[in-house]
């Protein structure tokens, strides 16, 4: 539980860090969010802008045809004529005519405009200064925005402040139908992400190209609110457009240069269009040609121009695909910020591994990513990305640090430590969730195992050393191997006996039935060991094994300069003896009443051998022996025990007598040998039918 409040833990500190980071908004931060911002664009790829927004490109055909730029203005004005024809509704000039031609071009081309009567023509602001006429400082005036409801107490609008202006000679404006500023202005990065709205000049407001286009395409005032903070909001009729307080709009672009319909201007001024192609439209005219016009890098391109930014104002808002980031935006971003590292931190606190977490982290960031990208694409919001995005990493890399330096170097030396007598299932489990271990000492059930050689010091005289621990190894490795596949942990070697605990360090289901398993096991590869060791002319072995099963000690024990994992009690004790009373019962595997009761299944064969009083008890100990062979034996075995301890000795004797004869049984050569005791001095009147064993 406390390794996963640190998971947790490190969710909420991301969490809170990457929300102070999302105030502060660092440069650094704030270019790799616009990055990242441009992947939606590439991933999501073009789509078709409003038909009605047309660009009339100054393109290479066009310079072509009709000559170097700047052209003659009568052939401006032809074009400007000529796209009424076509029907267009609003004509916007990204183009300032500042300087004078001559008398009879500007004439020609002030004439055009009159006859056009849509036409909204460019100016910009500018920082240095500059001499203009005041007759067209004057005709700007109706430019401005008149309608604003201000809010009381607002002493300035947060909007970029221009002392200078270049705009159009007075003779053509004075025929205009408006005029818009086509200033823009870049990210740190240099690319165009948003567009200026309204810009502030000698105390007035003035909207920009594509704002009086679409206020007079529209047939409705520009309206503004503002608060404290800055523009609340700006409207053109039903139309709101989402400005931010600075007065600038987030440009959600269509594609690359050229996805808008683009018509060469040499084809309107040479009337090669259909009649009535363009009408309803809104046309930008603006230079495209390569050397003659601005470049403006946007996500899409490097090499878009500046026209197309225009026209995708006003297709944003015909289309009404503005990118939103108002407060229901900004309400998901620190909903994102501040629950994905914390929900991040939680799945990782139950991740059993690096790679499982590795895996954790890969599937948030994609779950917020596709929130992320859908969000943009169907609900045009805006929201940032590296934020998030930070706090699952932040999240990531705190967690899987903690858990490499900490949990899993501490599994990796619990590893290390138990991989030479724990079954490699156990290991795994210990290297994954160390925190289940009690290495200190804990009580707990466990089922005990130990087996030893019969007559080993006999054998073990009659071999050289090199010779006997050949025969140990030969014996003592499948043993082990038998052990901890059955899920069993290797507590000790001694001498030649084997010391074998089960449910420790880690819980075993069934361990009972585990250790039994393991005791048939090793009976029957004893029987292919003895094959081998025959044939070699070496000396066959016999074993006893006993299994007990009850509360015992487990942990760390020995010594400050060395320790091992062990297990102490009485129920160890008792396991020992067990194997011991084999010698005298003739029998192989003997287990005790706790561990014949916990095995359930496993298709065991039991018989009930005595009721024993070993050294160190007062109370008698049901014994039952594990039979692996001579099964058929067993109902006789029974009515023998049932008559022995009716103290009916004669019938009992004739029926264990019989048993030893056809079977050479162990147990029933025992009580025989008993009932003929008890024949020639009959037990006491209150006996129970216990045995008082005298020796281990």
């Amino acid at each position: 539980m406390r390794k996963r409040i640190v998971f947790v833990a490190f969710g909420i500190i991301a969490a809170i860090l990457t929300s102070v980071g999302y105030r502060q908004a660092p440069q650094a931060l704030q270019q790799l969010d616009y990055r990242m911002k441009d992947a939606r664009f590439r991933v999501r790829g073009p789509i078709a802008p409003h038909k009605d927004v047309v660009v009339v490109a100054i393109d290479h055909a066009s310079i072509k045809e009709l000559g170097r730029w700047p052209w003659s203005r009568e052939v401006t004005g032809k074009l400007i004529e000529n796209l009424t024809y076509y029907g267009t509704k609003v004509t916007a000039l990204d183009i300032v005519f500042s300087e004078p031609q001559s008398s009879a071009a500007d004439a020609a081309l002030a004439s055009s405009i009159a006859r056009s009567g849509n036409v909204v023509m460019g100016y910009f602001f500018r920082e240095e200064e500059q001499a203009v006429d005041p007759a067209a400082v004057a005709q700007m005036e109706r430019a401005t925005v008149k309608l604003m409801k201000v809010a009381e107490g607002v002493q300035s609008i947060p909007l970029t402040q221009y002392a200078n202006i270049d705009i159009n000679l007075p003779q053509l404006g004075s025929k205009a139908l408006d005029f818009g500023f086509f200033n823009a202005k870049s990210d740190g990065d240099g690319l165009y992400r948003r567009s200026i709205l309204l810009l502030l000049y000698n105390g007035d407001i003035y909207p920009s190209l594509a704002m009086n286009a679409l206020r007079h395409y529209l047939g409705s005032d520009i309206v503004l609110e503002v608060k404290s903070y800055g523009i609340d909001s700006l409207q053109i009729g039903s139309l709101r457009v989402p400005s931010q307080e600075d007065g600038t709009m987030a440009l959600n672009y269509y594609g690359p240069a050229r996805s808008f319909r683009t018509i060469s201007a040499v084809d309107v001024v040479k009337k090669r269009l259909k009649k009535d192609e363009l009408k309803g439209a809104m046309a930008f005219v603006g230079a495209t040609e390569i050397g003659i016009y601005d470049i403006r890098p946007t996500p899409f391109d490097a090499l878009q121009p500046g026209v197309e930014l225009h026209a995708t104002v006003a297709a944003n808002a015909l289309d009404r695909r503005f990118l939103k980031y108002d407060g229901i935006t900004q309400t998901y971003e620190m909903l994102c910020i501040l629950l994905l590292p914390i929900l991040l931190g939680l799945v990782l606190a139950f991740m059993p591994g690096t790679f499982a977490g590795l895996a954790a982290f890969a599937g948030t960031t994609g779950l917020f990513l596709t929130i992320n990208y859908f969000g943009f694409t169907l609900g045009l919001r805006d929201m940032t990305v590296i934020y998030p995005l930070l706090g699952l990493g932040l999240t990531y890399l705190g967690s899987e640090s903690w858990r490499n330096l900490v949990v899993e170097k501490k599994g990796r030396q619990l590893k290390k430590a138990f991989s030479n007598y724990v079954s490699p299932d156990l290991v795994r489990e210990i290297e994954k969730n160390p925190d289940k271990l009690v290495l200190g000492g804990e009580q707990r059930e466990i089922s005990i195992l130990f087996s030893d050689i019969r007559g080993f010091t006999t054998v073990s005289e009659s071999l050289t050393p090199p010779e006997l621990v050949t025969l140990l190894n030969e014996y003592l490795s499948p043993m082990t191997r038998i052990v901890l596949e059955e899920k069993g942990t290797l507590d000790k070697f001694i001498g030649d006996a084997v010391m074998a605990i089960f449910n420790a360090p880690l819980d075993v289901p069934g361990h009972a039935e585990h250790a039994c398993t393991a005791a048939v096991k090793m009976l029957e590869e004893l029987k292919r060991l003895n094959v081998g060791f025959a044939e070699r002319g070496m000396h066959t072995l016999d074993i006893g094994v006993g299994i007990n099963t009850g509360p015992a000690v487990v942990g760390n024990m020995g010594a400050d300069i060395r320790f091992d994992y062990t297990a102490i009690g009485d129920s160890v004790n008792l396991a020992s003896r067990l194997e011991g009373l084999n010698k005298y019962y003739g029998s192989h595997i003997l287990v005790s009443e706790d561990t014949h009761k916990q095995v359930t299944g496993g298709g065991f064969t039991f018989r009930e051998v005595d009721r024993v009083r070993v050294k160190g008890k007062h109370l008698p100990i049901v014994m039952y022996e594990l039979m692996i062979t001579n099964l058929d034996l067993l109902p006789r075995f029974e009515e023998g025990l049932e008559k022995y301890r009716s103290q009916q000795f004669t019938e009992a004797q004739l029926i264990f007598d019989q048993l030893v004869s056809d079977y050479s049984d162990g147990p029933s050569r025992l009580y025989s040998s008993r009932c003929a005791d008890y024949l020639e001095t009959p037990p006491p009147a209150d006996w129970d039918g216990v045995y008082t064993a005298k020796s281990k």
